[in-house]
């Protein structure tokens, strides 16, 4: 639990709350990440079709496995060792460990959910939703705008949780694009490039795209910087370059 900040949500409104948002049916396989003592497992169960609950802690493991119904299956596992590809799920519903939420994130980015409910810290969820010219806007934002319409559906107060965090959470909900949000050429390159521009935000892009690519770019983006970009402007400059090197 403490190796990855993971901080056990324990009160059941706030529990319930987010099982109403995720709309379970009786038709849903449901994945959660981190379940802990199972709040909201027994919730899943009694809504979805069954629920795949994965779980680093064995002292949780072996207590779960004593308490919830058939339709749950319990996985012992790192979540950042499974290939999330490989398993079937419709949604997601979970409290997030508040450490590893980004990769967690990128990784069900690659899977073909229909809907995620998530607790995130309330500063990370601000960097999903954030958009140019605010200091949460990120890597993060970008991408989560590319392939998702994600918004901040409540604040939950850190005292929902034990051990009590030092900020309060944040419910989130997540819904993939049928389509992308613009077109990029490449994905991969895209990515890379978000990683360098975002590392150097205080740079201007004509100096970052002149160090990094080796081309001049137009004076329509040379003396900005990347927080001052809507996603789409940013795909359009990385079209630009992937066109020219």
């Amino acid at each position: 639990m403490r190796k990855w900040g993971q901080h056990l949500l324990i009160d059941e409104r706030v529990a319930r709350r987010e099982v109403d948002y995720a709309e379970i049916t009786k038709s849903d396989i449901v994945l959660e990440i981190g379940p802990g003592k199972g709040i909201l497992t027994k919730i899943l169960a009694e809504r979805a079709s069954k629920v795949i609950a994965i779980e680093i802690d064995k002292r949780f493991v072996n207590y779960l496995a004593e308490i919830l119904p058939g339709n749950v299956e319990i996985i012992h596992a790192d979540v950042m060792d499974i290939d999330l590809r490989e398993i079937q799920f419709d949604k997601v519903v979970s409290n997030l460990p508040f450490e590893i939420s980004s990769p967690i994130t990128f990784k069900l980015l690659e899977t073909n959910f229909s809907k995620a409910v998530i607790i995130y810290q309330k500063e990370f969820a601000k960097r999903i939703v954030a958009r140019p010219r605010s200091k949460d806007y990120s890597r993060l934002s970008v991408v989560m705008y590319y392939k998702t319409i994600s918004r901040i559906l409540e604040t939950v107060p850190k005292t929902a949780f034990r051990p009590i965090p030092k900020v309060d959470g944040a419910i989130v909900e997540i819904v993939p694009r049928e389509s992308p949000a613009f077109f990029v050429m490449d994905e991969n390159f895209f990515y890379e490039f978000l990683n360098r521009v975002f590392s150097n935000r205080r740079k201007t892009l004509g100096k970052i795209v002149k160090n990094y690519y080796g081309i001049e770019i137009g004076e329509k983006f040379y003396k900005k910087r990347i927080e001052e970009l809507e996603p789409e402007e940013i795909g359009e400059l990385c079209n630009y370059i992937l066109e020219r090197i």
